[in-house]
């Protein structure tokens, strides 16, 4: 059974940095497709960023692209999501899902990862 753990959520001044992690024990991440998803105050939960398993096509949410880099570590078990330029817009709580079989362009739609972490809060403020 598959278990996903986020961190490296916080506060953070508008521009600055943060790197989100997604540990997982259990099983290999890398043999699953892996999303970050966001979930805003009063708004539905969105996906950020995902990787594919096998080849790790990328992608990203128009509103992130040139700020948000996703990647993995297969020795680590680790999906990363470094974020830079942050924005208040930014804010919410960040989960990272799997899934082990999915058509990649839909993994932006949170419906049907098999596996999500616990989240980790992000905080962009002055």
């Amino acid at each position: 059974q598959l278990q996903l753990a986020e961190s490296g959520g916080g506060l953070v001044e508008p521009g600055g940095s943060l790197t989100l992690s997604c540990t997982a024990s259990g099983s290999t991440l890398g043999d699953y497709i892996i999303g970050w998803f966001r979930r805003a105050p009063g708004e539905e939960r969105e996906g950020v960023s995902c990787i594919n398993n096998g080849d790790d096509t990328t992608y990203y949410k128009d509103s992130v692209k040139g700020r948000f880099t996703i990647s993995r570590d297969n020795g680590k078990n680790t999906v990363y999501l470094q974020m830079n330029n942050l924005r208040p817009e930014d804010t919410a709580v960040y989960y990272c899902a799997a899934d082990l079989v999915r058509v990649f362009r839909t993994c932006h739609i949170p419906f049907g990862y098999d596996y999500w972490g616990q989240g980790t809060q992000v905080t962009v403020s002055s």
